[in-house]
């Protein structure tokens, strides 16, 4: 049973910011509420007030144009997003890593940006949003400002929002022709599990010899927040794809991260897996096999 709560349904982004200001730490946003409901149930969060977000037309937009690329809305859900021609096309990366987030019912429901608020270090679109570089809007009363999306998690549960702020959307930049991405996730049952790691690539098209090809990695449930891990991607920069470059990326990967033991696997399993998928995603994209 759920702890007692007021509700509040507010038609506008400023009222749902004027409420934000006044109840602070006591008032909860609802968009999808998957997470939030779950914590609520637990007693981990007994928020006094409920701000549901769905009601403001503004947060429930999808939008793309080449010049400012993707936009999200905090009120779109994932269903949306894997129904959006543009996103499966342009975005593969992000479609794949949707598409491994809980089942059906719970992706009608669930959003985007409450699945990186909720700031889990295995949040599967993470690693997705990190390699296509994704900028976090956010809004509080009287104020606007972004924030790059690898700054934006601060630890296990903790984000870079400060009171009365939330999330209005997320920006993805629009990637080159020719970009191809793959997010790959180890589970232990297919749908409804956390990630044991999960590992997102991001490959683009090469501009001349001497630049080489722009590789770009990051990963889930390895480390207290979702990393990116430039290092790895420096080994490609100037120098033509080989598996012994993807060999030599592997191996820092494997130093960069922190994985912890848990109920999902041990260390060892996990830094198992981060080579395995880590290789296998490159080698697929590079042509490398």
């Amino acid at each position: 049973m759920l702890p007692r709560f007021d509700y509040s349904r507010p038609e506008s982004l400023s009222e749902a910011l004027e409420l934000l200001e006044k109840h602070g730490d006591e008032a909860r946003l609802l968009a999808g509420g998957t997470d939030l409901l779950v914590s609520m149930r637990d007693r981990v969060v007994k928020p006094r007030l409920l701000i549901d977000l769905k009601g403001i037309k503004e947060l429930g937009l999808l939008s793309y144009s080449e010049k400012t690329g993707l936009t999200i809305g905090a009120a779109v859900t994932l269903s949306d997003l894997l129904a959006s021609e543009v996103v499966r096309k342009r975005y593969s990366v992000l479609c794949e890593a949707v598409h491994t987030i809980a089942d059906d019912q719970l992706r009608n429901r669930a959003t985007l940006i409450g699945n990186i608020c909720n700031a889990s270090p295995a949040a599967d679109s993470a690693p997705a949003l990190l390699v296509l570089d994704a900028v976090v809007r956010v809004v509080r009363k009287g104020r606007e400002r972004t924030i790059e999306l690898k700054d934006f998690f601060r630890g296990v549960k903790k984000t870079a929002l400060e009171r009365g702020e939330l999330v209005s959307a997320v920006q993805i930049p629009s990637p080159p022709t020719g970009t191809r991405g793959r997010y790959l996730k180890a589970m232990r049952v297919w749908s409804e599990d956390l990630a044991i790691v999960g590992v997102a690539a991001l490959v683009g098209t090469k501009s001349s010899e001497r630049d080489g090809r722009d590789v770009r990695l990051a990963c889930a449930s390895v480390a207290p927040t979702p990393i990116r891990l430039h290092e790895a991607e420096a080994v490609f920069r100037g120098r033509a794809p080989t598996k012994q470059l993807i060999g030599e990326a592997v191996s820092i990967a494997i130093r960069k991260v922190s994985p912890i033991s848990d109920v999902r696997g041990g260390i060892d399993y996990r830094l198992n897996l981060i080579e395995v998928l880590t290789r296998r995603a490159l080698s697929e994209l590079l042509g490398e096999n």
